[in-house]
């Protein structure tokens, strides 16, 4: 009994200190400068420290941009500003860059950071609005050279439980990109019929369950219970899909809420309209002979897409486009599981 014992305490003490810790008490978000060997360890293991953002085939986008320096730029999602430190760097102290971003939080953190990295007003203008803007943007200063539209969520959005982009943690079914505009996905829920849900959930995300899914979250909410945080909407969920076999049934729940999570995402941030917005734009935006270079994340983001630049292929305005998808590498994707789902199409502006 005592030997039992011991082996317990032991077992305790292994473990001290590696029960996860609130979000806010993270050292990545607390001060990631100060923690420069602890944040390499973590993504040397194929993960992203919480509160930053491992931006995705900066090489392969940097060598089809070809940006020299005097030239103007935009990144359409500023995020972490990982992707538009690295194209200031090629203007080399001339010519401008311009992003957009509509999360205030997050614009504001990335501003203060590249400012304190030298890039300050001089040469960086951040603007809080939604990318789909980009015409107002390209009239006041004559156009862009380059383009680049990261279409993914920010992994510091994903990673803190407050903003409900995450089954994994406890936190309120938010979703939004933007918590001052709109509404959350909690309220959405509140006012769908099952129909209508059961379409969101098939065409934003493919989700072969949509019909059960769509059909417990409105019985859940006929009764009076809302499904208001990520734990209720996962356990709904891993409750509709209770009779799958033992051995397909936990990856299948894990499948099944990342699809549910971003059709919300999408519907709530209204991401197809702004997309097919945008891309409508985009030709009017670039100057002759100026590139875009454009990252999606799932099916429906790539078929839009790529119908929308080879239209303009067809139709005279660019002079070449991606007939073919280009991949973030094995190596990449290796170290940043996030890099997997992604896909970079391009387009040449005609001169």
């Amino acid at each position: 009994m005592e030997q039992n014992t011991e082996k317990v305490h032991k077992r305790r003490v292994r473990y001290k200190g590696k029960y996860p810790r609130k979000y806010e008490e993270k050292y990545k978000e607390l001060n990631p400068e100060k923690y420069k060997e602890t944040i390499a360890h973590v993504i040397s293991k194929g993960n992203t420290p919480a509160g930053m953002h491992i931006s995705i085939m900066v090489k392969e986008i940097l060598d089809f941009l070809q940006i020299k320096p005097g030239e103007t730029g935009f990144d359409a999602t500023l995020g972490y500003g990982g992707h538009t430190k690295a194209m200031m760097e090629c203007l080399k102290g001339e010519g401008h860059m311009y992003a957009t971003d509509v999360d205030p939080e997050e614009s504001a953190k990335t501003k203060k950071r590249l400012a304190e990295q030298g890039f300050g007003e001089d040469i960086l203008t951040v603007k809080l609005q939604n990318f789909c803007t980009i015409d107002e943007i390209a009239e006041e200063i004559g156009g862009f050279d380059f383009i680049l539209a990261d279409l993914g969520v920010s992994s510091m959005q994903i990673d803190n439980p407050k903003r409900g982009f995450s089954f994994r943690a406890d936190g309120p079914l938010d979703l939004r990109l933007n918590q001052e505009k709109g509404i959350s996905a909690a309220e959405r829920l509140d006012e769908i019929s099952r129909e209508e849900l059961a379409g969101m959930l098939y065409e934003n995300s493919d989700e072969p369950y949509c019909e059960e899914i769509a059909k417990a979250i409105t019985d859940e909410i006929r009764k009076g219970n809302r499904v208001d945080t990520t734990t209720k909407l996962r356990k709904l969920i891993a409750d509709t899909l209770d009779f799958l076999p033992e051995k397909e049934k936990k990856d299948t729940i894990r499948k099944t809420c990342q699809r549910v999570f971003q059709a919300l995402r999408i519907d709530v941030n209204r991401e197809f309209e702004v997309l097919y917005e945008f891309m409508e734009k985009l030709p009017d935006a670039l100057k002759p002979g100026g590139r875009v270079a454009i990252l999606t994340f799932h099916s429906g983001e790539d078929k839009l897409v790529k119908k929308a630049l080879k239209a303009g292929y067809k139709a005279g305005i660019y002079s070449d486009y991606a007939k073919d998808v280009i991949r973030p590498s094995a190596q990449e994707c290796a170290q940043n599981g996030r890099a997997r789902s992604t896909k970079m199409r391009w387009a040449i502006k005609a001169r």
